[in-house]
């Protein structure tokens, strides 16, 4: 089945609206019909609004609601992943992923031994793509929300930013314990805000660690092999998915 967003306020009552670029590609690319059913979320509350296609018309699509599932697709956590800037087009990748895995935000983060520099025009344009993708993966998904991509922070924005977090975890090579993983990821409970750092190809400075440190996140281990960024931020969404989700 498949799923489109619409604003809170184009679900009115038993009569949904669906409006923009999701209207050619209902009419054209999908060649749908009246009475064809579709699954469309408000990208606020989670639930799910399963509706038939009453009409299609040339602006717009008409639907009615046939009924609501509460429970969604969310996870019961909101999970923001700080991502270090990886080279080439690695992030695309990082972002499909990591909104297939539930979380809620994706922050990019220019670390120090980040390859890839970005000035703020290349920034903006760079963070509107990826939001596109997370949007896109949040409809293959079946995402109640479409997870926000924000704009790249320096590590010490990223930091001052992961504060509304209760739990905060950075995974570095040289973090030993994999004990101190098991207990972190056991205490987890649903309702809590985690914060997951992962860093570029050459990995956080110490410096980076230190300030993280300071700041009261862990520093946690992933095991005795070293991890490609796009890996490391993958295996720590599917631990703790599977861990809310158990």
């Amino acid at each position: 089945m498949y799923q489109f967003f619409v604003e809170p306020d184009q679900i009115q009552g038993n009569r949904i609206e669906i409006t923009g670029r999701d209207v050619n590609h209902i009419k054209n690319v999908l060649r749908m019909k009246p009475g064809d059913e579709i699954s469309v979320s408000n990208g606020a509350d989670g639930k799910e609004y399963r509706c038939g296609i009453e009409a299609l018309q040339e602006d717009r699509i008409l639907c009615e609601l046939r009924f609501i599932k509460e429970d969604g697709m969310e996870l019961p956590s909101k999970v923001y992943l700080f991502q270090g800037l990886p080279k080439g087009d690695k992030m695309e990748l990082i972002i499909q992923k990591a909104v297939e895995l539930g979380v809620y935000e994706i922050i990019p983060v220019a670390c120090k031994r980040a390859v890839v520099k970005l000035d703020g025009k290349k920034a903006a344009a760079k963070t509107a793509r990826w939001q596109g993708i997370a949007e896109a993966a949040a409809k293959q998904s079946r995402r109640g929300i479409i997870p926000r991509v924000k704009e790249v922070m320096s590590f010490q924005e990223a930091v001052a930013h992961s504060g509304c977090a209760s739990v905060r975890m950075i995974p570095y090579e040289l973090a030993q314990g994999m004990d101190r993983t098991k207990e972190l990821i056991n205490s987890l409970r649903p309702g809590e805000d985690i914060a997951v750092f992962i860093g570029p190809e050459g990995g956080f400075s110490g410096e980076e660690i230190q300030q993280a440190v300071c700041a009261g996140i862990n520093p946690v281990t992933l095991g005795k092999r070293i991890l490609r960024t796009e890996t490391a931020g993958m295996t720590v969404l599917s631990i703790i998915m599977y861990h809310l989700e158990n």
